[in-house]
Parts: structure tokens; C-alpha cells; sequence
């Protein structure tokens, strides 16, 4: 049975070209050989290597094994983790060591034995193998150290509604269907993706969660699909994009309806195929991922006005979840608020705390613009600044309370610019786009606030 190996063989020598693809050919799947060393940057841009295996020499009358060495380390400049083996002949064994310091696997002495020569080729695509697998599991370990501190809370609620959400969860948490997530702000819906992941088959494997409001056409390919060095100004060093982090995994994409154009039409050709390229390369790099996207937005409008691609929402709609706003269940709420309670409870050591039953009577009645995330904020706040165990009216809507606390305008410009965010949402029923209007602000711009206020 042959090794799922690729072998890339370049040799000025026909005759050892011939014979190294002859007996390899019986051992591994796919072995290219190249009498010309010029076209290698353009082969191993194109196409990943197992292992490499390339003369010290290409010009004849020069045996300084400067060639070789230029080659090795033009391969590494492109590949960092290629495995490269020199063919010497036997008076060329000093320049096969400093080859090996210069980051050479191994070498090849001539004439070769071919049991000797199979059992070097397969421990360097061992060893290949060995350290991708160690730079992915890096690049993960670096992903989920980022993210190490962040609080993801669990999901709550009773309601029918909710008890909908959470069956559809456990119906397709198993496959790897394309999941489409969709909800106002603030209802939860990394939360939902989360618990997909988590009751997945990749639950083992890293969540990457990418959101694509704060990315513009400039960093989109990079930060989704990474790039090599040098492949711009500022691209030091190679970098993995977070499809790359993500494969084996969930590739969590929250607000999706963001993306322009462009960025779609690139999104959706990394989905269809199945693997991406860096910037500055032309070597595809598989991917597997589980996608999960999320919006706030309708698509289905979006594609209406030619702003969203309908080809690239039937991709990521194969399943479509929809999280109903906190005023639509509002017999979650004081589950809760409880759930709020007891953890920012143990959080600022306060404990046995509960809600006057005017402070509940406000809350239900409250339509809560900001959602789940609105009410976790108010409690938290209130956790820290109650005096007492009993949290009132008062101690829940303080914002409320400190824009009218004297009949004397507040000229806090931050406390007054959160009331009017949160009195436009309100007078139009959180719709963003008719909100943003009144405010004389940009969508995008309101949807930053409504993040940064914690709404």
C-alpha cells in the first residue's frame, strides 16, 4: 500500500531523477520530479511537499554546495516547515552537515541504498507531519489564550419559545449543517453558537469566534484566510487566518450581514471549495470547518436590494435558528435575573440578594432595547452599587435615575449620549436603521455604542 505522501525531486541529473521516481513512484502516491531549480518558488507556491529532495550541486564544475544551500533557504523563506533532504556524493559529507545547520532534514549519500533510502524518506515526512501538526496545535492554544478570560454565560429561559430554540439546538448539534443564527442585539446568539459547538462532534476542537463588523475590506483576507511574509507592508511573519485556527473546529461568523460585496464573493468561494489561500500564495489550504454565521439583519431583504449574494445565503442557511428578542418572553425574566444575581452575586461577594417587587413590576414592563445583554449590565451594576440586599427600583435603573435626578441637565456627555441611545431604540421599536437616523449617526456607528454600552 502506498504512503499518502508528496514527493518533489530536483536534480540536473536525468538519470537520478529517473531512477528516484521509478523506485519512490511503488512507495508514495504522487512524486514530481524538476531538472531545473529556477521553477522551484513557483511549485512550492502552487503545491505542499512532504518532503523535498534536492541535489547540492546544479552547475557543472562547481561542487561548493553553495547552490544547494541557496535553494534550502529560499524553500524555508516560503515554507518555514519544509522537510528537505540533499543527494551528496560521498566526498560531500561536510557540506551535507552544514547543509543540516542551515535547516536541512537530512541527506541522501550516493549510490543510495534503496531500504536506506525509503526508511530517511519516510521519517522526514514523519517529521513533516509531526510539526504541522504541532504548529496547528500552537496556533489553537494562542486562540483560546486570547479568549481565556471571557465570560460566556449559560443560556436561560423556560419559555415555549426558548424551549423551540433549545430543541432545534439538540436536532443539529450532531451533523455539520451550516447554521444561520438570527436576532436583535443583545439576545445571545454567540451564546447559541456555543452551545452548538458544545454539543457537537468538535466540541474537543476550538471555537473561533470572528466578528465582522469591526473588519473593513483591507484586513478581511487576512485576518479570514492569513498571509505569508512579506505579502504586504506590514506582514512580518507568516500568520494563520482564522479559517485556518478553526479547521477541525466551529468557525463561529457574527454579524455577517455586514460584509460588502466583496467580501462576500470571497467568503462564499472559500466555502465552495473547501480551502482557502493566504495572501501572497497560490498554495490552497484545506479546510474543515463546522460554520456557524450569525445577524441582526434580514438576508432575505438584503438580497432583495442586490446587498446581500443569494447564492452565498442558501450556503450558510441550511439551518436557520431565530432567537426572539427579551420582550417577546418575558416570563424568562426573572430566571434570569436570578441566573444575574447569583453569579455577579458570587463575583462581588454578595450574596442572598433579591429584587423588591416594584424593581420586578419595572422589569417586566421594561422593553429592554438591549436585550439579554441589557438586562446582565443592569444587574451587574446594581450588584456592585446596592448597599443593601434588597435591589429596588432604583438600584436596577440607575442610568434611568442619574439622567433625572435633579431638574439640573446632566453634562456628562457619555451619560447623556447612553439616554438617548436608549430612548431612540425605544421610540422606534430597536430598529436600528430608523434609530440611527433620529441620531443623526451611521448604522455601523450605532451598533459600536450600543457594544460599548453594554446595551
Amino acid at each position: 500500500m502506498k504512503n499518502k505522501g508528496r514527493i518533489l525531486i530536483v536534480d540536473d541529473n536525468e538519470e537520478i531523477l529517473i531512477a528516484l521516481k521509478l523506485f519512490l513512484s511503488n512507495h508514495f502516491e504522487i512524486v514530481d520530479i524538476q531538472k531545473n531549480p529556477n521553477t522551484i518558488p513557483d511549485i512550492i507556491q502552487r503545491q505542499t511537499y512532504d518532503v523535498i529532495i534536492l541535489d547540492m550541486n546544479f552547475s557543472a564544475g562547481i561542487n561548493t554546495g553553495n547552490e544547494g544551500i541557496y535553494w534550502l533557504r529560499k524553500i524555508l523563506e516560503y515554507d518555514p516547515l519544509a522537510t528537505i533532504l540533499f543527494i551528496t556524493a560521498y566526498g560531500d559529507i561536510e557540506m551535507a552537515v552544514n547543509a543540516i545547520k542551515e535547516g536541512a532534514t537530512d541527506f541522501i549519500q550516493k549510490p543510495w541504498d534503496d531500504e536506506k533510502l525509503l526508511v530517511t524518506i519516510l521519517t522526514a515526512a514523519k517529521l513533516r507531519k509531526s510539526n504541522l501538526e504541532i504548529k496547528k496545535l500552537r496556533n489553537k492554544q494562542i486562540h483560546l489564550s486570547e479568549n481565556i478570560n471571557k465570560s460566556f454565560n449559560m443560556f436561560v429561559g423556560n419559555s415555549p419559545v426558548m424551549q423551540n430554540v433549545f430543541k432545534t439546538i439538540s436536532k443539529v448539534a450532531g451533523t455539520d449543517a451550516n447554521i444561520l443564527i438570527l436576532g436583535e442585539n443583545g439576545t445571545g446568539k454567540e451564546l447559541i453558537a456555543r452551545e452548538i459547538h458544545k454539543q457537537s462532534l468538535r466540541s474537543g476542537e476550538v471555537f473561533v469566534n470572528v466578528d465582522l463588523v469591526s473588519f473593513n475590506e483591507g484586513v478581511f483576507e487576512s485576518e479570514l484566510f492569513g498571509h505569508v511574509k512579506g505579502a504586504f507592508t506590514d506582514a512580518k511573519e507568516e500568520r494563520s487566518g482564522r479559517f485556518e485556527i478553526a479547521s477541525g473546529g466551529t468557525l463561529f461568523l457574527d454579524e455577517i450581514g455586514n460584509l460588502t460585496l466583496s467580501m462576500q464573493t470571497k467568503l462564499l468561494a472559500a466555502l465552495q471549495n473547501r480551502e482557502i489561500f493566504r495572501i501572497g500564495s497560490n498554495r490552497p489550504i484545506p479546510i474543515d470547518i463546522r460554520l456557524i454565521s450569525a445577524t441582526n439583519k434580514s438576508l432575505n431583504e438584503m438580497v432583495a436590494l442586490n446587498t446581500f449574494r443569494e447564492d452565498l445565503l442558501y450556503r450558510i442557511n441550511t439551518i436557520q435558528i431565530i432567537i426572539p428578542p427579551l420582550r417577546n418572553r418575558v416570563e424568562d425574566i426573572p430566571l434570569l435575573l436570578n441566573h444575574f444575581l447569583v453569579m455577579y452575586g458570587e463575583k462581588y461577594h454578595k450574596h442572598d440578594l433579591r429584587v423588591s417587587e416594584q424593581g420586578m413590576d419595572t422589569l417586566l414592563k421594561y422593553s429592554f432595547p438591549g436585550n439579554v445583554r441589557e438586562l446582565e449590565h443592569m444587574v451587574e451594576k446594581a450588584v456592585i452599587l446596592c448597599e443593601s440586599g434588597l435591589l429596588k427600583k432604583e438600584d436596577l435603573f440607575f442610568q434611568q435615575r442619574i439622567s433625572h435626578v435633579s431638574n439640573k441637565k446632566s453634562l456628562d456627555l457619555e451619560v447623556n449620549e447612553k439616554q438617548l441611545i436608549l430612548e431612540a431604540l425605544e421610540k422606534h421599536e430597536n430598529n436600528y436603521t430608523k434609530a440611527s437616523n433620529e441620531l443623526s449617526i451611521s448604522r455601523k456607528t450605532l451598533y459600536n455604542k450600543i457594544k460599548k454600552y453594554g446595551f
